[in-house]
């Protein structure tokens, strides 16, 4: 059991991409092996973590760990820890120093994204993850295509390691062949020693030394996984318009019992379709898989910085949405919808303001009949 090892101060998981790329599968390896050669560390492969299920067996295990996270993926960062965060494994944004090496064919430029906002300035709307804030423990995510070789990113674990407490968090496990000194479960019969003679078993589990790391061991959690295609939602950023589940007409979103959006029937997307994340006014919705870096999870701009969507998304995003999900629907056997369904009306509830000098000057142009 990956989670049972006690002593344990950092999980690392490396999780695998779709392919089969030689390359990527030697820099999975390498990274994998020297993690786990460091003190503390308890490393696993997965499956590329956007394809599992939120019952399956790995994020069964990965929800058991309570105790500092690193997770290293295929995707941006944004994306992965979005993820982990709708099966349950969730937690304060672990801060890294492993920059990216900029890439002019990958990355938007500066003109595009605008300057690096001011955080302390961030805008007061009500973001939904202010009524749901993270656990206190750290999850650290690293996009696996920053580096083509392990050392860097094996020494900006050593860097994080160095920071973390020397106790490891408590870790929940539900295996019940564990010593009850890493289990709060597994102690639980001990409580009925106090009216009788405890099993064979249970002394033997009970006085056993705690199981230790050992050095250079890879789990590896296997589950079954077909790719996958499903919007993700960075609650840092949603403020719970709901101008997408008005949008999306395949039933993919819904609402929990407190009245906030999620994605509800993830399958029921309709496979390459990022049309409800350009209608998303905050870009909160990504898509792990897009080509487009705004929608597949690159670094979002924030603290009050008007986003230009248009440069974003190559495009006018709203003409782009229509028309994605038109496609859809005829290639689903449905009639296309165009505007009349589910476009915002950001507009509708303005209330009218004083003309201002640009307004007058654009009247008086447009008397002129210029």
């Amino acid at each position: 059991m990956w989670t049972a090892t006690d002593g344990v101060r950092l999980h690392v998981v490396v999780s695998q991409g779709q392919s089969h790329n030689p390359q990527k599968r030697r820099l999975e390896e390498e990274l994998a092996e020297q993690a786990a050669r460091l003190p503390g560390v308890a490393v696993a492969v997965v499956p590329h973590l956007y394809d599992l299920a939120y019952d399956g067996p790995v994020f069964r295990q990965l929800r058991a760990v309570t105790g500092p996270l690193a997770v290293f993926a295929w995707m941006y960062e944004r994306a992965t820890r979005w993820i982990l965060d709708r099966n349950g494994v969730r937690g304060q944004e672990g801060l890294t120093e492993l920059k990216n090496q900029e890439d002019p064919d990958d990355e938007l430029d500066d003109e595009e994204w605008g300057d690096e906002p001011d955080r302390s300035t961030e805008d007061e709307k009500p973001r939904v993850i202010h009524d749901r804030p993270p656990p206190a423990r750290p999850i650290y995510c690293f996009d696996l295509r920053l580096r083509d070789e392990p050392a860097a990113f094996v020494a900006e674990l050593e860097r994080i390691i160095g920071q973390l407490p020397p106790a490891s968090y408590a870790v929940a496990s539900q295996d019940s062949s564990e010593s009850p000194h890493t289990s709060p479960s597994a102690a639980m019969p001990l409580l009925s020693w106090l009216e009788g003679t405890p099993r064979a078993d249970q002394l033997e589990r009970y006085l056993q030394p705690a199981e230790q790391p050992t050095p250079g061991l890879v789990q590896r959690l296997e589950e079954a996984a077909q790719r996958r295609w499903y919007p993700v939602i960075d609650y840092s950023r949603c403020t719970n318009c709901m101008e997408c589940i008005d949008f999306c007409l395949f039933g993919v979103y819904g609402v929990d019992r407190a009245q906030t959006i999620l994605v509800e029937q993830p399958d029921n997307c309709r496979k390459g379709c990022p049309a409800c994340s350009r209608v998303c006014p905050e870009n909160a919705i990504i898509f792990p898989q897009h080509k487009t870096p705004a929608i597949a999870g690159a670094p979002a701009s924030v603290g009050g910085l008007k986003i230009d969507l248009s440069k974003l998304f190559g495009g006018d995003p709203l003409q782009l949405a229509v028309q994605e999900r038109d496609e859809q629907l005829l290639l689903a056997g449905r009639q296309a919808v165009g505007m009349s369904v589910g476009i915002p009306k950001r507009q509708a509830n303005k209330t009218a303001q004083p003309a201002d000098e640009l307004d007058k000057l654009i009247d008086q142009l447009d008397t002129l009949e210029l």
